[in-house]
């Protein structure tokens, strides 16, 4: 009774498609422990999960928001800069053309 080499390589696949499904189990049940005990560490359970992510969005206007204004805020001192600079290039050619 001679088992075809065809017949083994399925086997030998099926059963490392099986052994590696386990494997992927055991590693995503591993995971989610670990996320769920950190975040219980900071306070945050599972029923929070909502809350934490509005903080969370909340977060990041904010921050866009910062960015936005430092942008801004950027923009508006180099256009002083610059007026204040052809300001005193205007004064000066006045006070060169006016002698």
């Amino acid at each position: 009774m001679k088992i075809q080499d065809d017949e083994i390589r399925a086997i030998v696949a099926q059963t490392l498609a099986e052994q590696q499904r386990v494997q992927q189990e055991s590693v995503d049940a591993i995971v989610l422990k670990a996320v769920t005990s950190v975040l219980a560490s900071f306070g945050i359970e599972d029923d929070d999960r909502k809350e934490l992510r509005a903080d969370f969005q909340h977060l990041r206007r904010w921050r866009k928001s910062v960015e936005q204004a430092q942008s801004y805020t950027f923009k508006a001192v180099i256009t002083v800069i610059a007026t204040g600079l052809m300001g005193a290039v205007w004064l000066g050619v006045k006070v060169v053309l006016g002698k």
